[in-house]
């Protein structure tokens, strides 16, 4: 049975990283080590966390001494990493308690390296307030428009390299990491199932929409290295997707 090493970075998610955490402590999958990677100037939740962690000799809390932000310190917690499998957890989102399992059978029957999940949105109050549906992904349609959830992937810890790794940017950190493990024809495969609730927050920086215009020019300017021309346009079609998705989920 593999060891999956869970990567989740922490930032001011006092009301949910308690539901988050037992969501993994209550997976059916047991061999896991969570790495929660505290990123927080701001110490008045580390006392919450640190007894938290007490619970489990599974979970490891490491403190980082400046705010990273979430890409970086997820780079960081793989690297303290021991296991050969890679899944990612925000702080406020939750896992059904098959997860691990379903979705380490479906890489290992298919010999898959990376893959992905459908998924629940709930709002503050942990109330499904809509879904997306998981589809197999290569480099041509994650152009067009991001629809990974980053708490549903699960990968093999060797795709993650010097080159292939989060950047240092706001928003759209896995976006990147995304757009980046499929260059080389290398597709991010589908578990339909929905196996996580991610967790939509009206005060994220996610939501921030002048910050994900921003991030969104950064993703095919700096980080594709396409023309400038052809990163606003790049823009406005992935600005259009996230519009129609939004209208969907109404």
């Amino acid at each position: 049975m593999d060891l999956v090493s869970i990567i989740m970075p922490y930032y001011k998610k006092k009301k949910y990283i308690e539901l988050t955490i037992n969501s993994v402590m209550q997976q059916t999958y047991k061999n896991f080590e969570l790495i929660i990677i505290y990123d927080d100037q701001n110490k008045e939740d580390l006392n919450l966390l640190k007894n938290l962690t007490k619970k489990d000799k599974r979970i490891k809390l490491y403190i980082n001494k400046k705010n990273l932000g979430a890409g970086r310190s997820r780079n960081k917690g793989i690297k303290l990493s021991k296991g050969s499998l890679i899944a990612f957890l925000d702080s406020d989102d939750l896992w059904t308690r098959n997860k691990l399992k379903k979705q380490i059978f479906f890489m290992k029957k298919n010999l898959v390296d990376i893959s992905h999940t459908s998924y629940h949105i709930i709002n503050s109050d942990n109330k499904i307030i809509g879904s997306r549906r998981a589809k197999d992904m290569n480099h041509k349609l994650l152009l067009n428009s991001c629809d990974i959830g980053l708490s549903t992937v699960i990968l093999n810890k060797k795709i993650i390299t010097n080159k292939i790794k989060f950047p240092n940017i706001n928003t759209k950190e896995d976006y990147v990491l995304w757009l980046k493990i499929t260059l080389n024809n290398n597709v991010i495969f589908a578990l339909k199932n929905n196996l996580t609730k991610w967790r939509k927050l009206n005060d994220s920086l996610s939501t921030s929409k002048i910050q994900k215009f921003y991030d969104g020019y950064l993703v095919y300017r700096k980080y594709m290295n396409f023309s400038l021309i052809k990163s606003f346009i790049r823009l406005l079609l992935l600005s259009l997707n996230y519009v129609l998705k939004e209208l969907r989920n109404k």
